[in-house]
């Protein structure tokens, strides 16, 4: 919360974030693909990088360093053709680390075209191994591994990759191999103490490093990552939100014309941004639809609708559907069958609406790209599937909608760029997320009236101190979670079994990976104090303080 803001918690409160509502469709892979991106779904580019996946958990960060210098990229997968990419208008290829090793039965392996096409390449620990070995190097178990930090000593300072660097840096090793023998044409240009070869590279722009320059623990790791951009590859800073907005403005002209578009608003962030391009993009042709399905917190959907309304301007369709959705929800205690019901009911709900709007021919989904990544399909991809988001995807069959996704590129902290781009407010794009099935997933066990009040008084506590306290926008997700347990208290003179409240706190860049928040301890004896005195029937409240991995942020 701002300093000058409300002391009333109505007005420091917002309204429901992402993971939006368009989350629920159960989706068919016939209709716009499944996991990584093929060549239909890619959004053509001025130009581009290429990161090829092997199979590392740092190929997301990747990817984000290089959209955080202004340089489109994507992830791909290691079996992607030529022909699937080329409309990206590569510049340069990154071949990313991973578990594997070169001398495995069946390694993963770069694509002949990433060696034949002319571009830069930067390897990266296992992609630095796959290119020495594919070219005609030797890679060999390392007599010591190297994990943690390291010291990186530049054989001599004539090598653009390391421009402008100290000739000694601290790097971040990860790797269990080493290089025994160079390929024809490649010098190694850089070593530490446990890697002869810790920087490699020819005079065709084929470079490789044994460390990773993506990670903080790499401090000179952004200008390594900035000197294959741009003195490598010869990229320009175009990967900018106003150059988004007005091709995104472009592309959705194109594809819908003078055909109708419903939206699926949710009250976040994501669904916002979708919506206002689109709106900008078509105007009236769009409207939205809001379903209130009695799981979102206190006084939410109304707050959604003045919102919407006041800052967006579109036509809207606010649709009542509470008691449809708990009477459905009645004696459930599984979290996936809650999901799936939940799921089945918007769309039967939304399906409904969309009917009374006569002819529609599009639906706006505020798709993410952690969501396409983290549900790679696993004969595309050696990344393991964490999750399949429900949006990522076709739609039933009995909607026959065609799929606008203007975000389906977009990181978190990329969609609120734009969110601001467009002039949307701080409020409204700052936004923490919020599940797509809403309290119903921080409800352990079956879903009641009782239980949504209780946890609703409770979440709006712990919102409330949160933003007093300033501690908000530092945070990417805060809320409370009713775990079904009940425990033994005193209230007065009496004895008491009432509801465990957990309070769940955590910091994330785009929810891939997050780390509990180490609220201070005068936050959390006010917010506990709290929801003892303040909610009936509750008389424990503990902190969860488990990481992602191995726990996820929702609790189910």
């Amino acid at each position: 919360m701002s300093s000058n803001a409300s002391s009333d918690p109505t007005s420091r409160i917002t309204s429901s974030d992402d993971l939006e509502v368009s989350a629920y469709l159960e989706i068919s892979q016939e209709k716009a693909g499944h996991g990584i991106p093929n060549a239909s779904n890619h959004i053509p580019q001025r130009e581009s990088v290429l990161v090829i996946d092997f199979g590392s958990q740092y190929s997301r960060l990747i990817a984000r360093r290089i959209r955080e210098s202004k340089v489109y990229c994507e992830i791909i997968p290691y079996s992607a053709t030529w022909d699937s990419v080329k409309d990206l208008n590569p510049r340069g290829v990154v071949l990313s680390g991973g578990p594997a090793s070169v001398y495995d039965s069946n390694p993963p392996l770069a694509p002949s075209w990433v060696y034949e096409c002319g571009l830069p390449i930067l390897g990266i620990c296992y992609g630095m191994q796959v290119m020495v070995h594919q070219l005609g190097g030797k890679v060999a178990p390392a007599t010591k591994r190297e994990y943690g930090h390291a010291v990186l000593h530049q054989n001599s300072t004539d090598e653009p990759l390391l421009h402008g660097l100290p000739s000694s840096i601290p790097v971040w090793m990860s790797h269990a191999d080493q290089i025994t023998e160079l390929p024809p044409g490649f010098h190694a240009k850089a070593y530490t103490d446990n890697a002869p070869v810790a920087v490699t590279a020819n005079d065709q722009g084929m470079l490789g490093i044994q460390f990773h320059p993506e990670v903080a623990h790499t401090p000179h790791g952004v200008d390594i990552i900035n000197n294959f951009l741009y003195k490598i590859c010869g990229m320009g800073e175009l990967w900018t939100s106003g150059n988004f907005v007005s091709e995104s403005v472009d592309r959705i002209k194109a594809q819908v014309g003078d055909g109708k578009v419903i939206c699926a608003l949710s009250g976040g962030v994501d669904s916002a941004v979708a919506a206002t391009l689109v709106h900008k993009a078509v105007g009236d042709q769009l409207t939205c639809i809001f379903v209130n399905n009695g799981l979102m917190r206190k006084e939410e959907p109304d707050r959604v609708k003045t919102t919407f309304e006041k800052y967006l301007n579109v036509n809207l369709i606010f649709s009542e559907s509470t008691e449809r959705f708990l009477s459905s929800l009645k004696g459930i205690v599984d979290p996936e069958q809650k999901r799936k019901i939940i799921g089945s009911e918007f769309i039967n709900v939304f399906d409904e609406e969309a009917a009374r709007l006569g002819q529609v021919d599009f639906l706006t989904q505020g798709t993410l790209y952690p969501d396409v990544i983290e549900s790679a399909s696993p004969e595309n991809s050696v990344s393991a599937t964490i999750k399949t988001h429900h949006n990522v995807g076709g739609l039933p069959e009995h909607m026959k909608l065609e799929l606008v996704e203007p975000l389906r590129y977009l990181f978190k902290d990329e969609v609120r760029e734009v969110g601001l781009e467009l002039g949307l407010p701080e409020e409204m794009v700052y936004r923490q997320p919020f599940p797509g099935p809403g309290l119903a997933i921080r409800i352990m066990g079956e879903v009641t009236h009782d239980k949504l009040e209780i946890l609703r008084a409770a979440d709006w506590i712990v919102m409330d101190e949160i933003k007093a306290n300033n501690l908000y926008r530092e945070l990417w997700q805060t809320f409370a979670v009713l775990t079904g347990s009940r425990s033994v208290g005193v209230t007065g003179d009496f004895r008491t079994y009432g509801h465990v409240i957990a309070i769940r706190a955590v910091k994330s860049d785009d929810a891939m990976t997050a780390d509990w928040a180490r609220l201070p301890y005068d936050v959390l004896a006010s917010i506990s104090s709290r929801i003892a005195n303040e909610v009936p029937d509750v008389n424990r409240v503990v902190f969860d303080i488990t990481s992602k991995p191995p726990g996820t942020i929702e609790w189910e």
